[in-house]
């Protein structure tokens, strides 16, 4: 029998240990003891594929082999899940689109400058956000190519291709307009492949949320999206990326994060700003800080239970 078709034996505690240290030092993944059956079914369904043979000796690929760096990308892709869709949590795009940035427009008119919104979709999976944001922006009649810039990331270089490439199935469209979908795409082939005008207005590029030398590369945001991206981290590595968003924007800059999250217990910097349509964060303009109680809250809990944390 070949490796390839030999079952790989059942994982040892001190294997998932050093797997999820692996990949918590890599990109901040994080995988308690109830993600240990999906943990490893997968890894041992990719082992089988390799024909490696065991836990142990793919541990040891990953943290030695020349090709560790696309091979750990394939494990993160195995291990997450990049299912999302156009206009995903629809109101916070509108008060992006209709509130944030004609905000941030008319406080540069204000002081005689053109510079573009600019704004990083953190995590941006195979495309669908930034899309999104554009598509709602040129809807909203914002030139896209004067007024807004839209940079958008990912760890996944599979993903990031599906970005590039702009195709998409019918599943994408659950929360689209038929209207919209007419409008900013062509059918072909039983996909749909975006407007060039839209694909051109956003930059994508390959980042791990951890590497903050690749992030200064990107200069300073006016709004960061990083929508149910931190669910799979540990505190620690949220405290982390969410430092690294705040350091990334403009004092009165924008954190809009997916619903299900929170900055409660990682972070008191932000103040909880509320739109007409929805919650979000905003880091404070120097003296202007605002007392809500929201924010009294957050900074008590921060206090009372983060001396051992920092």
């Amino acid at each position: 029998m070949s490796l390839c078709q030999s079952t790989v034996n059942e994982m040892t505690d001190a294997e998932y240990r050093m797997f999820c240290e692996l990949l918590r030092a890599h990109c901040g993944l994080h995988f308690d003891e109830s993600a240990r059956f999906i943990v490893e079914k997968r890894l041992a369904r990719r082992i089988q594929d390799l024909e490696i043979g065991s836990f142990a000796a793919y541990h040891y690929f990953l943290r030695s082999s020349v090709s560790a760096d696309s091979e750990m990308s394939a494990v993160v892709d195995l291990l997450t899940t990049n299912e999302t869709y156009f206009f995903r949590e629809q109101n916070q795009l509108r008060a992006l689109i209709h509130e944030i940035v004609p905000e941030i427009l008319q406080r540069r008119r204000e002081m005689d400058k053109r510079a573009p919104v600019r704004i990083w979709s953190a995590g941006c999976s195979s495309g669908e956000e930034p899309f999104s944001i554009v598509m709602m922006a040129m809807e909203a009649g914002i030139d896209v190519r004067r007024d807004l810039r839209v940079y958008a990331s990912d760890i996944s270089p599979a993903v990031l291709s599906k970005c590039r490439r702009a195709q998409y199935r019918e599943s994408a469209f659950r929360n689209t307009e038929p209207f919209l979908r007419d409008r900013y795409f062509r059918a072909k082939n039983g996909s749909f492949r975006i407007s060039d005008q839209v694909k051109e207005s956003v930059d994508f590029i390959r980042l791990n949320l951890l590497d903050r030398c690749k992030i200064s590369l990107l200069g300073m945001m006016d709004v960061v999206l990083c929508r149910n991206v931190i669910i799979y981290f540990n505190r620690e590595t949220k405290k982390e990326v969410i430092q690294t968003f705040y350091d990334k924007l403009r004092p009165g800059g924008y954190l809009l994060l997916g619903h299900s999250e929170s900055l409660i217990n990682i972070s008191s910097a932000f103040e909880l700003c509320h739109l007409k349509n929805d919650l979000v964060h905003k880091r404070p303009v120097l003296g202007g800080e605002v007392s809500d109680p929201w924010h009294r809250l957050v900074a008590s809990v921060a206090g009372s239970s983060g001396e051992d944390e920092l």
